[in-house]
């Protein structure tokens, strides 16, 4: 029987697989690296929402650009196309929020999963119902359930982009080891 040593310390040794776990970086910082690029859109957005990029103030920075380009340009010209951009600015704003967010929801891990790109929809379109109603509460703008739906139709298209991309990589790239592509 040996004799007992009590210098020695009876835990044994750690594996590598513990201090491993140790050295990872905490989960907030991998949920902020996940998620602060939909953070920064969202505030984009709301700034976007804000007095400064009103109807009368993009028009006023707008008009002179178009008025160079095209020097005869009708008022009412001028109006449709003023119209397309900021309902273009709408569709593709959202669209790239709803990419942020499927981003920040999927969180590293790979591949398309129906709960990620609807939680993104979903994360999407709420936040457009909140962006009309905290302009509905700014003076030179208006709450509209129809630019609400547009932001929604922005980022359903992005949805659908993501459900394409994913399953158009996982069939035409056989030689990809892993099989998803690189978004």
């Amino acid at each position: 029987m040996p004799e007992s040593q009590p210098w020695r310390n009876p835990r044994p040794a750690p594996q590598l697989a513990e201090i491993q776990a140790r050295m990872r970086p905490p989960h907030a910082w991998n949920w902020l690296r996940a998620w602060w690029p939909a953070i920064v859109w969202a505030c984009v957005i709301f700034s976007m929402s804000t007095d400064t990029f009103s109807s009368e103030h993009t028009a006023s920075v707008l008009e002179p650009m178009l008025r160079w380009l095209i020097p005869s340009i009708t008022d009412e010209r001028f109006d449709l196309i003023h119209h397309v951009i900021r309902k273009s600015a709408h569709f593709s704003e959202y669209f790239v929020f709803c990419l942020l967010l499927y981003r920040g929801v999927r969180a590293g891990r790979k591949g398309w999963r129906w709960t990620w790109g609807v939680a993104a929809l979903s994360l999407a379109a709420g936040y457009s119902i909140l962006d009309e109603i905290h302009q509905a509460f700014v003076a030179s703008r208006t709450a509209s359930a129809y630019d609400s739906l547009l932001d929604s139709a922005g980022a359903f298209a992005a949805f659908a982009f993501l459900w394409l991309w994913f399953r158009w990589g996982r069939t035409a790239a056989p030689a990809n080891s892993s099989n998803e592509p690189a978004l």
